[in-house]
């Protein structure tokens, strides 16, 4: 079962430009405009640093052409513009040629605050300052090749750890907690809660084990998160065995989830 999407991509033209509306770069700066000062705070330094080298246009949404010089003269990644749902396989096998999918599409207005599924300013700001770091470049390379490798139920186990680590990741730094995860940082108010609130569960990742086990939803501010020391330890998760700890959280069964189960409103599709 998947989301269905609300959103059409925009197709790019022959050079990789696509024509974006007045009001979708409006929409864009708004939301970039509102989320730096926060991130500034409260993300890792390897994400303000890839920031920096993206040097993310504030006026407008970037055109894939420009951000994929950058991407490549620092990692070789690049960003490869995709409908705004793709097959699972073709995702993973992007990821294990250093190429990241982002939908061309930008949210509403009305949704500027909360949007159920990816949009480019989620995989531009979101995730594409991180992919400037080597580290976590190789990392997200190696969890595409061996996502390649998995069958369908370890795929699905392989899901729920990208979710606890690349889109929902606090890290331990020298200055203190900080988010590196790109659901997180691409949200106002999940930027500050997973840092600073005292509600959520945080744990540390270690083998990944717990992640494994712990169930989640898409739709709500997330109440437990996973923190890790560094990228080399996400790298070694995903590369030393991680099918053996499947198979143990498997063995061992799921938590009891820490939320509602979702709505009748929640729209699914097979």
């Amino acid at each position: 079962m998947e989301h269905v999407s609300k959103y059409t991509a925009k197709i790019p033209d022959a050079n990789g430009m696509v024509d974006f509306t007045a009001e979708e770069n409006s929409v864009w700066q708004d939301l970039i405009t509102r989320q730096i000062p926060i991130v500034e705070r409260l993300a890792c330094d390897e994400f303000i640093e890839g920031l920096k080298i993206l040097d993310l246009p504030m006026d407008r949404i970037p055109q894939c052409p420009e951000l994929n010089e950058k991407l490549g003269q620092a990692t070789g990644w690049a960003v490869e513009p995709v409908p705004a749902l793709i097959p699972v396989e073709q995702f993973f096998e992007l990821l294990a040629n250093k190429k990241f999918p982002a939908a061309t599409f930008i949210r509403r207005r009305e949704e500027l605050d909360y949007l159920q599924e990816p949009d480019i300013f989620h995989e531009y700001f979101g995730h594409c300052p991180l992919l400037t770091n080597q580290a976590y470049a190789d990392f997200a390379q190696a969890y595409g090749e061996v996502a390649l490798n998995a069958d369908k139920e370890d795929r699905q186990a392989l899901g729920r750890l990208y979710w606890f680590t690349v889109e929902f990741g606090l890290m331990n730094t020298p200055k203190g907690l900080k988010n590196y995860g790109g659901g997180i940082l691409s949200s106002k108010d999940e930027t500050i809660y997973a840092v600073e609130s005292d509600t959520p569960i945080r744990k540390p990742l270690g083998r990944g084990l717990d992640a494994l086990r712990t169930p989640y939803r898409v739709d709500i501010i997330q109440p437990v998160y996973y923190v890790i020391d560094d990228f080399a330890q996400l790298y070694d998760l995903i590369t030393n065995d991680v099918f053996g700890t499947i198979r143990k959280a498997r063995e061992l069964g799921e938590f009891a989830p820490n939320f509602e189960p979702m709505g009748p409103n929640f729209e699914l599709k097979c």
